[in-house]
């Protein structure tokens, strides 16, 4: 018998039922939308970057882009020897296909033999040191015009009388003397050094501006109200007496010139170019020795200005001047020390009110009221001394600090100078003009005061390296140490390793135990367990009945 189909079950409900059930949906609605709007849209936020108020800013921005700046100079490298590569592989292809083909496994034996060696091989790199002085010779010979940048706050400190010297007897080059961060020294000051250098080369007052929009280009004066102020950096001084002075060299040439840029790290040269061109072209930062290759800049169709690495001290200087002088890059300093020289140069009196701390004794005492004023600590509440050595070098060698250095009261001419190179440098060049100029720009440049400026001991003039064969091998360790130190600074940006958050707060170190000590505790921790067992077995009778 056929089985009967059965109805399906009706959907039909009272209205009662069915607005109820709406209802609910409805309710369920409103408590999503009200959650919703109390939790708030999650939005992906910017990185922040690290806050003023973070201690040793400067030191992590410095770490920050050295390592970026190693990172592109790998990958270029890298780049580059590949395309070598291939070029290489493909004449090693074509020439074997042009040849008949007894020839072909001959060519690919050497294209083997070829990438076996490459592999073999690892790329050395070359001395830092060394190559800065390649690419310093490479930059004054192609120079017509050599410019010559001192830090205002101490301009002996920053002349080298070897790279004079080289640059008077390479030919017919004029040297010109260029007083960069002249914001930082009391005017007085800045007026007094201006007329002794002049009496031995063309000095030019500069204030560079480092403020830069988002398009690139430095921002331009607009015309504004009488109490608005501009920012501090954001204007440029004596750029128009510095470039009257080129294309007066220029004109007398008659043929397009190059301009060189040189001088000891962190003195502005970077920052110079950047304002002569009114774009950021060159790179600029707080980490001193940035610039490692020489890099020309065309400013208008007539003149190209070339900037250069920085100077390389002599290690017969002074603590202090190689100190100031020596980029962490290149140089293994100690902070406590480099800060601790620096410190014994400077007036204690101006420095505690400057800092705002209490009186010391000695440096040691002076880091550990500075760590304890800025908030630094090591792990276990002690007092971070080796990052107040670093905050106080990073400030003395930066852009923000003002301090002056007195003018020697009897000036003689330096040795490598005479009247005839004087007069030689000075010729062609409208001096009246250039001094008109110049105390123009010293009154327009709001200098600090006298009272808020730290007085500081120069060194004298600090000796320079030019010569390859005069710069010192390195030591084993001492490449084993940077070759560890390239390895940390290779690591992705973002991502922070242990070793950087021991640097920020070091903490005690823990002595590793040689390898015949490790021999001798394993050996006695073995001896040990054996006749602890063999204590265990003797304390069990197997002749009794324990049951």
């Amino acid at each position: 018998m056929k089985r009967p189909k059965l109805k399906k079950a009706s959907k039909r409900m009272t209205c009662h039922k069915r607005y109820k059930i709406q209802k609910k949906v409805r309710e369920h609605h409103r408590k999503l939308r009200k959650q919703a709007k109390k939790q708030g849209r999650k939005k992906s936020r910017k990185d922040p970057g690290v806050p003023n108020s973070a201690p040793f800013k400067e030191a992590l921005l410095r770490e920050a882009e050295l390592r970026k700046q190693r990172l592109e100079e790998l990958k270029q490298q890298q780049k580059l020897d590949r395309q070598k590569e291939q070029e290489k592989k493909r004449k090693l292809e074509s020439n074997s296909s042009a040849e008949p083909s007894s020839g072909t496994l001959v060519k690919e034996k050497e294209l083997e033999a070829y990438t076996a060696e490459s592999k073999a091989k690892p790329l050395r790199k070359q001395n830092p040191k060394k190559l800065y002085c390649q690419e310093l010779k490479k930059v004054i010979e192609a120079s017509d015009v050599v410019l010559e940048v001192l830090d205002a706050r101490d301009p002996l400190g920053c002349r080298c009388p070897q790279v004079e010297e080289a640059i008077v007897q390479s030919g017919e080059k004029k040297l010109v003397l260029v007083l960069n961060k002249s914001e930082l020294v009391p005017k007085e000051n800045l007026e007094s050094w201006l007329n002794i250098l002049e009496k031995e080369l063309p000095t030019v007052v500069f204030r560079a501006s480092t403020k830069l929009n988002d398009k690139g280009k430095l921002i331009k004066l607009v015309k504004v109200k009488k109490k608005a102020a501009p920012f501090k950096s954001e204007v440029c001084f004596g750029k128009d007496a510095l470039m009257k002075l080129l294309r007066g060299f220029q004109e007398t040439c008659g043929k397009a010139i190059h301009v060189g840029v040189i001088g000891f790290p962190n003195v502005g040269k970077s920052s110079i170019i950047n304002s002569l061109k009114q774009e950021r072209t060159c790179n600029v930062g707080v980490s001193m020795g940035l610039t490692r290759k020489m890099q020309a800049v065309p400013l208008d169709k007539e003149m190209t200005i070339i900037d250069s690495p920085c100077f390389i001290a002599s290690p017969l200087n002074s603590a202090a001047a190689l100190a100031m002088r020596s980029p962490m890059s290149i140089e293994e300093l100690k902070p406590v020390e480099a800060a601790t020289a620096i410190l014994s140069q400077a007036d204690s009196r101006q420095v505690v009110l400057k800092f705002n701390i209490p009186d010391y004794k000695s440096p040691l005492e002076f880091f550990t009221f500075l760590a304890q004023r800025r908030g630094l600590h090591q792990k276990g509440g002690g007092s971070n001394v080796e990052g107040a050595a670093k905050l106080l070098w990073s400030q003395w060698t930066g852009a923000t600090l003002g301090y002056h250095c007195q003018p020697p009261h009897i000036w003689t001419c330096s040795p490598h100078f005479n009247e005839t190179i004087v007069a030689d440098m000075k010729l062609g060049i409208n001096m009246a003009e250039l001094e008109k100029n110049n105390t123009q720009s010293i009154q327009a440049i709001k200098g600090s005061h006298l009272a808020n400026s730290i007085l500081f001991q120069s060194s004298g003039l600090t000796n320079g390296i030019i010569e390859e064969k005069d710069i010192p091998e390195e030591l084993p360790r001492q490449r084993e140490k940077k070759k560890k130190g390239d390895i940390d600074q290779e690591s992705v940006d973002g991502e922070e390793t242990d070793e950087e958050i021991d640097d920020v707060y070091p903490i005690e170190e823990t002595r590793e135990p040689m390898p015949e000590e490790s021999h001798e505790g394993e050996q006695e921790a073995r001896s040990f367990v054996v006749d602890k067992m063999t204590e265990e077995e003797d304390d069990y009778d197997f002749t009794t009945d324990y049951v």
